[in-house]
């Protein structure tokens, strides 16, 4: 067997293992999107009925602008970037894509001369802005998968606190919304000062006739906090879904290109066996016709 028959079929062994790989994780992040899109549906009535309550405390409240989440700084001086990013690669321009919208946002921030704090979620985004040397104020790796609501308010309570102290005075979320199982888009959306419009009534609505216990300034404080939690979760979801989705396409791409592959090299396999078999064919004719002259000059 030649040298270039042995190669060829030693490289569709190699293709045919990886093959095997890409379509077992194509798979299993097809069986990942569906949980994650479940969490995604399952998350939103929370979300929203605590939004509802917002904006109906915030339609009764006297004194909203005593609660400091609220409150747009006259200056901004340092802006505060969460990044969402996943722990594992392997799922095409997820992370890039997201990073991008981080990097922006940051170089913004420098050329109106103010500083920043980087939040990271996920080991690639870690490495990434490790290894070009940004400052990290904090980061949290391995929940990217399956993000649950304790890791989210951990992220929210030092988004809040930080704010709160005055190193932020403004904070943003960088991640991936994912809108189908083939349509993702990263972008950025504010979390601190907490946008007015979403805990407020629109204008000429009549606020509800409750009775709250405690004063509905109390528990507007309670809940602040709770709805950049809720942001925070809801973007960590759509980031999850969103890395099985970017996932599964990358795979899928990946087993498709392998099959093309595979079908090159058994072409190129099946013209070097061709090949060879034609030149032993060549060579057993020209060994016969030798025999058959030389034993008609001995029968001479």
């Amino acid at each position: 067997m030649g040298a270039k028959l042995r190669e060829t079929r030693r490289r569709i062994r190699g293709v045919q293992s990886t093959m095997k790989i890409t379509r077992a994780m194509e798979l299993i992040a097809t069986s990942r999107i569906v949980k994650a899109q479940q969490r995604v549906v399952a998350a939103r009535p929370y979300a929203e009925r605590i939004q509802q309550a917002l904006k109906e405390l915030a339609g009764i409240s006297e004194a909203k602008s005593q609660f400091p989440l609220l409150q747009a700084r006259e200056q901004t001086r340092t802006v505060g970037v969460l990044v969402i990013t996943s722990d594992r690669g392997l799922a095409g321009g997820y992370n890039s894509s997201v990073i991008r919208v981080a990097e922006r946002i940051i170089r913004e921030a420098q050329r109106n001369g103010q500083g920043y704090r980087l939040h990271i979620v996920g080991k690639k985004g870690v490495s990434y802005f490790r290894f070009r040397g940004y400052d990290i104020a904090s980061s949290v790796q391995g929940v990217s998968d399956t993000p649950r609501y304790e890791d989210a308010e951990a992220v929210g309570r030092r988004l809040i606190d930080e704010f709160s102290a005055g190193e932020s005075d403004q904070v943003l979320v960088a991640y991936t919304n994912f809108r189908s199982a083939g349509s993702q888009r990263a972008l950025s959306t504010q979390v601190l000062p907490i946008v007015k419009e979403d805990v407020e009534l629109e204008p000429g609505t009549i606020p509800p006739l409750y009775e709250f216990e405690p004063e509905p300034a109390a528990i507007l404080e309670l809940l602040l906090p709770r709805y950049v939690i809720t942001i925070v979760y809801a973007a960590m979801l759509e980031s999850s879904a969103s890395e099985h989705a970017a996932r599964r396409r990358a795979m899928k791409t990946a087993t498709e290109n392998a099959q093309e592959l595979l079908g090159d090299l058994t072409r190129v396999a099946n013209l070097a066996r061709q090949s060879e078999i034609t030149t032993e064919i060549m060579d057993i004719v020209g060994g016969a016709e030798a025999l058959r002259k030389q034993a008609q000059k001995a029968s001479v």
